[in-house]
């Protein structure tokens, strides 16, 4: 019976991600049989979340053991979609609530400088956002912000995940310093750690 964990991250990142690089590791010292995913995620919200629906349904056809999914920024939202879709639990790291409502930061022209691909976003992208609006669940979330996030406003998160657990730290940044404070907490949430060797 094999643990899966699904590291998800933002827009503009990759899997190099500080964080996902920092669970990984986590993972690979202390639970080597949990299978650690980071999908390198497409740059279009639609083709991403696909990606990611079929990376949960191939991991729940082919193993009996528990599914986790942790989420940074724009990962947190697709998290949290996912999460109300096949009732994983999930910890979301600065996430973002309702990014459709600030589309005017996504539509035109970017490069994401991890990968060296330019893209363009338009008004279908936001529509695509919007139709993964859930109403989250409140018992599979722990959420995870830091109050001087310069790119996203904390109490959004706060007051959208009101009932699930949640750590709000003083100071800190987009990127939530000091992540790696977490690891353990992160896997016992999940309720990982039983399967693992």
């Amino acid at each position: 019976m094999t643990a899966g964990l699904i590291y998800i991250h933002g827009f503009i990142s990759s899997p190099q991600s500080v964080k996902a690089q920092q669970l990984g590791q986590y993972i690979a010292e202390q639970y080597p049989s949990i299978h650690y995913m980071v999908p390198s995620l497409s740059n279009t919200p639609a083709a991403a979340f696909q990606q990611l629906d079929q990376l949960v349904q191939d991991f729940l056809q082919n193993n009996t053991g528990p599914l986790g999914l942790v989420g940074s920024s724009m990962g947190g939202f697709f998290a949290t979609a996912l999460a109300e879709r096949y009732r994983l639990p999930a910890v979301l790291i600065n996430p973002a609530v309702q990014p459709h409502t600030f589309g005017e930061h996504f539509i035109g022209d970017h490069h994401n400088p991890y990968t060296g691909v330019d893209f363009s976003l338009g008004l279908q992208d936001i529509a695509d956002l919007e139709s993964l609006l859930v109403k989250p669940d409140t018992g599979r979330y722990w959420l995870m912000v830091q109050e001087q996030d310069e790119t996203l406003d904390y109490r959004d998160a706060v007051k959208f995940y009101s009932r699930s657990q949640m750590t709000v730290e003083p100071g800190g940044d987009h990127s939530f310093q000091h992540f790696e404070r977490h690891l353990a907490a992160i896997v016992t949430f999940l309720q990982l750690h039983p399967t693992a060797g």
